[in-house]
């Protein structure tokens, strides 16, 4: 099955580098007619603009714009710009997280907990809004958050963040049932994947953490991407309110092979 996205045009969140490069880099080869890309740092944009170009060989097709993910006007003026510049707003992929403020509850600092929790959980449903409202609502679209599977279980430490996932899951079903028929809305669930943001889950221990998962590795951008592209495109057209874990088993597997 040959899984494109042609001539739709995307927003992926968060995407300077990991997952929402290699999300952003996966719908250009598979067809997007334009994909926008955002970040809170111009030069780590460009950098990844760069690459993607490198790899992709066309730079027309790809806008960066400096954006935070939960800041409302900036999701309003982004949806914009990918509507003026491409002619539309078909994906929207909300990507951007932040880092895992570690702690338990009684003790993780308050203000690393509300700024993950505005980041994760407020966030994707401004970029919802504006994409629904500006675009969706009236020429269909497929909105993918990613989420995780700490947001299916819990976990020691990551409580902030875990919660923060668990919300974002409930969203999805709950835009999925508010935004349809129009409008699909699902969710990746991905366990470790290897990059800056899980860092501390996984460097220097990269075996044990593997070993942790059933299919005896940790998850590669990549991985996540061609879950994200499926879910984006027609070949999922009869899929909302999916939850797709993109975990080596980690939520499936590890309870039947325990």
């Amino acid at each position: 099955m040959d899984v494109r996205v042609d001539e739709k045009v995307a927003i992926v969140t968060g995407a300077s580098r990991g997952i929402g490069e290699a999300i952003a880099a996966e719908f250009l080869r598979s067809g997007a007619s334009g994909v926008v890309i955002t970040g809170r740092r111009e030069e780590n944009l460009a950098a990844a603009r760069a690459r993607i170009a490198d790899e992709i060989g066309d730079r027309d097709r790809l806008l960066t714009v400096v954006a935070r993910a939960d800041d409302r006007d900036h999701a309003e003026s982004t949806v914009q710009q990918a509507i003026s510049e491409f002619g539309g707003c078909d994906i929207l992929v909300n990507n951007a997280g932040t880092n895992p403020a570690p702690g338990t509850l009684s003790d993780v600092d308050l203000g690393a907990l509300e700024k993950t929790w505005s980041v994760n959980q407020l966030g994707p449903i401004l970029w919802a809004r504006s994409a629904f409202n500006h675009w969706m609502k009236d020429h269909g679209g497929s909105i993918i958050n990613v989420a995780s599977v700490g947001g299916m279980r819990p976990t020691p430490v990551l409580g902030a963040y875990n919660i923060s996932k668990a919300a974002l899951i409930f969203a999805t079903q709950q835009l999925a049932l508010e935004m349809a028929p129009m409008v699909r809305v699902n969710a990746v669930a991905p366990a470790v994947v290897k990059t800056r943001l899980s860092a501390a889950l996984w460097e220097g221990g990269e075996e044990a953490a593997a070993a942790t998962h059933p299919l005896g590795r940790l998850g590669e951008p990549e991985d996540v991407a061609n879950a994200v592209l499926f879910l984006a495109s027609e070949a999922a057209s009869w899929i909302t309110g999916a939850i797709l874990p993109v975990d080596g088993g980690v939520i499936g597997a590890a309870g039947s092979l325990s």
